[in-house]
């Protein structure tokens, strides 16, 4: 699963990268906050891979410890591209010729199902939506997979595309139709954040009939 910061997580590293690196008394005289505090607050960090510590050997003196910012650290500070997504999104609708608009919006539906395909192939229904959930947990998305009813649901706790969807609605639908092509089902949007709900969920359309047994028919 996608490793996220809370704020105050993500404050301490915007200031650790700020400086550079530094032992823990470095950083409680930067953040202003106790050694104890410093401490728990790298520990965590480490154990999540955005901090590494590196051992200093300098003169006569003791080794001593210094914590800097890892490069998956620097990624999770800069993963913000909601702005750029959302200018993209835009000038692909103003695109005039509808054909290129649709090649281009065929090519993004495909690369998306290219995601998750390979990782969604049970033959039985219930099975591929538990293997989808599976795998939009690892990137990130707060979802869950129903199996109480009779046909599995889908539902994703946060909207992925809040503001995308805002602004369009058609991003609602692509995400349909890569789920359908990705799962080999057609799905209805039952539940919808745009409609006032607390989720959207995914479920199939309908129940597949059973096969015909044209040899029994015949006797």
């Amino acid at each position: 699963m996608k490793k996220t910061l809370e704020s105050q997580d993500r404050e301490f590293l915007e200031r650790l990268q700020r400086l550079g690196c530094g032992t823990v008394q470095e950083v409680c005289k930067e953040l202003g906050v106790t050694a104890t505090a410093v401490r728990h607050r790298l520990v965590r960090l480490q154990g999540l891979g955005f901090v590494g510590r590196d051992l200093v050997r300098e003169g006569r003196g003791r080794p001593h410890h210094v914590y800097r910012v890892t490069q998956a650290g620097q990624r999770e500070l800069g993963d913000n591209y909601g702005d750029l997504a959302l200018v993209l999104w835009r000038e692909l609708q103003c695109i005039p010729d509808q054909a290129v608009r649709a090649q281009v919006e065929s090519r993004i539906r495909d690369a998306m199902v290219s995601q998750y395909a390979h990782a969604v192939n049970s033959p039985q229904l219930r099975d591929r939506f538990q293997q989808l959930g599976e795998v939009l947990a690892k990137r990130g998305y707060d979802v869950e997979v129903d199996q109480s009813s009779e046909l599995p649901v889908l539902r994703e706790n946060n909207c992925p595309y809040q503001e995308l969807a805002d602004s369009d609605r058609g991003i609602c639908e692509m995400e349909e139709e890569v789920f359908e092509k990705v799962l080999g089902v057609p799905l209805r949007l039952s539940q919808c954040f745009l409609d006032g709900h607390s989720c959207c969920e995914f479920e199939p359309a309908e129940v597949a009939s059973p096969p015909v047994n044209n040899a029994a028919d015949s006797r």
